[in-house]
């Protein structure tokens, strides 16, 4: 059966550590992986304090997405993503983090080159981005793709 709510129980009683906290509010940049935003992601951003001590970092906050062509790259993101009403689309699931601008959590978010059409739709939400390779085949493909968000970064500074 489609899951259609995710509850993550206790949540309201948990809080981040100091050295995340710290961490944090002295990061250059922060990079929220393309992992599922729902499962693996949304518990983090449920924490109390998490999503506020990311949006308050100093550095700039880019996003990888775990969305490929409308697809997940791995795992249920699309099931996930469909139970929240967050079609499965680069560009949705960047805009269902939000632009820090706006109250959300990103500066700049990397799509697929399959996805560049989410590039002027992110832009106009007040997101950079940028439509890199994404699939992270090898140690140089991984590298390549940590050097297009670290310099995304640095032009959302």
């Amino acid at each position: 059966l489609p899951a259609t709510e995710f509850v993550q129980v206790g949540v309201e009683t948990s809080s981040p550590t100091p050295e995340v906290l710290e961490a944090l509010s002295a990061a250059d940049l922060v990079i929220v992986a393309p992992s599922n935003p729902v499962v693996s992601i949304g518990p983090i951003l449920s924490v109390p304090g998490m999503a506020e001590a990311i949006a308050a970092a100093p550095g700039p906050v880019v996003g990888v997405s775990p969305i490929i062509g409308g697809r997940a790259v791995r795992g249920m993101a699309e099931q996930c993503l469909a139970a929240i009403g967050v079609p499965a689309t680069a560009a949705d699931v960047a805009l269902h983090y939000g632009s820090r601008a706006t109250g959300g959590l990103l500066d700049g978010w990397l799509v697929a080159p399959q996805d560049a059409d989410a590039v002027p739709v992110l832009e106009s939400a007040g997101i950079r981005a940028r439509a890199v390779p994404l699939l992270m085949t090898d140690e140089d493909t991984a590298a390549a793709l940590a050097e297009e968000a670290l310099q995304l970064g640095d032009t959302c500074r």
